[in-house]
């Protein structure tokens, strides 16, 4: 890590006041921790480690990457298998109080924590990139948790809020795995939605929350069928949408804002890359001769 955030061990298993608290813990020699529960909700995910993680009488293997969602009263512990390896893992809490009022905002809140309750499901295995997005955003929360900005209490709040609805997003993604079928409709869903919307926001997480999917998936998705980017794609469409406009008469000045660039020069600099000629070499180009013209 860029910045030594580590927590020392507290034995503890109870919230100090407040809505939510987040540890980043980096022990070199722990070999027991008793089995406890405590009347919070947890959100632990797992770094390194040479153990296994009991959750309620079940028992998992876990490796990098890996979160579990430990809803209050549930029993839960590692075991050690040998302290050679360091034991780092997050472990964020949040207060029932705090829990409960996200949840009269809106009940999708829960999900997670519902699901694991209801099913005794507590274990959850991303993708290695997800998990390296997941690691971001809990790097970012304790930053903020541990520093002193401006409007730190506002930021804090908005940031936990948006990470469990990350959280109940993925655990949903991952428990419905999807058919082949289901990701070409996707696909075929996806390059008709960008067609047709080539002068508003198309960026990853626009896409994500349009389609109740996650951004990695859709990232994925483009790789595989089209062998580029989800942003080449879009850039691609753009300025071909972008050449049609220029040989039916629109103006320089209005081509680049109808179809969804930033300002002229990006517009220029793409356009002569793709194409060989600038818009305006482009347009003398194919201009049609005066004795062609009805």
């Amino acid at each position: 890590m860029k910045k030594d955030l580590s927590t020392g061990f507290d034995t503890r298993q109870y919230m100090m006041p407040g809505n939510y608290e987040i540890f980043y813990y980096n022990d070199a020699k722990i070999n027991r921790i008793s089995a406890h529960s405590h009347s919070h909700y947890e959100f632990y995910f797992f770094l390194e480690g040479n153990m296994d993680y009991e959750v309620n009488g079940i028992t998992y293997s876990l490796q990098y990457g890996d979160y579990m969602l430990i809803p209050p009263q549930i029993l839960h512990q590692p075991h050690f298998h040998s302290d050679d390896i360091p034991y780092r893992r997050f472990v964020f809490w949040m207060s029932p109080a705090y829990f409960d009022k996200l949840c009269q905002t809106d009940r999708d809140f829960a999900y997670g924590y519902d699901y694991a309750l209801k099913n005794q499901h507590y274990h959850f295995r991303p993708d290695f990139i997800t998990a390296q997005e997941i690691q971001g955003y809990l790097l970012d929360l304790i930053e903020e948790c541990n520093g002193n900005r401006p409007f730190k209490e506002m930021k804090t709040q908005l940031m936990s809020a948006s990470f469990l609805l990350y959280i109940n997003r993925l655990s949903y993604d991952l428990l419905h795995q999807v058919s082949p079928s289901y990701e070409n409709v996707l696909y075929l869903n996806l390059c008709d939605y960008i067609n047709n919307h080539l002068d508003e926001d198309l960026s990853l997480e626009q896409l994500a929350s349009f389609f109740y999917v996650s951004k990695y998936h859709i990232s994925h998705i483009f790789k595989d069928n089209m062998g580029i980017s989800l942003h080449q794609y879009i850039t691609k469409k753009r300025l071909q949408a972008s050449k049609n406009g220029i040989l039916s008469g629109i103006p320089f000045g209005q081509v680049y804002q109808q179809y969804g660039f930033n300002d002229y020069t990006s517009f220029y600099r793409a356009f002569k890359k793709e194409f060989g000629s600038s818009p305006k070499e482009f347009k003398e180009q194919h201009k049609m001769p005066e004795d062609y013209v009805m």
